[in-house]
């Protein structure tokens, strides 16, 4: 049986995003409620605000739904990835606060992006591109790659690109 400590360093990640998602999920009950009171308000600008307001906890619930979806959606994707051995190997130096080394990963960048380059199709190479833009940094341009393998990953399926004439 594993200790209780093992078990939360395990699943910490999991763990925060439970504790963010249940307090946004609260904002979005109390504004929904609040948007409501201002509603039946009987002044016009009160019930302007209310209906302004009740489009905050719409917003911020498909925000929510969208970006829960795209988690689970990278942890199948590395999971499948994972279990055939095709996850990048995290050997990248290490500053003492633990951040990856930039300049090392750069180094190790083209390789990733050669791999896409060489099959935009295939769902595995946008997924280790994405870890690359990761380890490098850049964020934006990581969930843009982890969007692609995840479009990709769709369409074709698991089993990779999509077969060429």
């Amino acid at each position: 049986m594993q200790p209780v400590l093992a078990i939360y360093r395990k699943h910490r990640v999991k763990l925060g995003v439970l504790l963010v998602t249940a307090l946004l999920v609260f904002w979005l009950a109390v504004a929904f409620q609040r948007s409501f009171l201002l509603l039946g308000d009987p002044e016009p600008v009160a019930k302007a605000i209310g209906a302004g307001y009740l489009l905050l906890p719409c917003i911020g619930a498909w925000a929510l739904i969208r970006e829960l979806l795209f988690g689970a959606q990278t942890e199948r994707m590395a999971r499948q990835l994972d279990g055939e051995g095709g996850l990048p190997v995290d050997d990248l130096p290490r500053t003492p606060s633990g951040r990856i080394v930039r300049s090392a990963a750069d180094e190790a960048f083209p390789a990733y992006q050669a791999e896409v380059e060489a099959d935009p199709e295939n769902w595995r190479s946008w997924f280790r591109l994405s870890c690359a833009y990761d380890a490098a940094g850049d964020r934006k341009r990581a969930r843009h790659a982890m969007r692609a393998a995840g479009r990709l990953h769709r369409q074709h399926g698991a089993g990779g690109s999509r077969q060429r004439p």
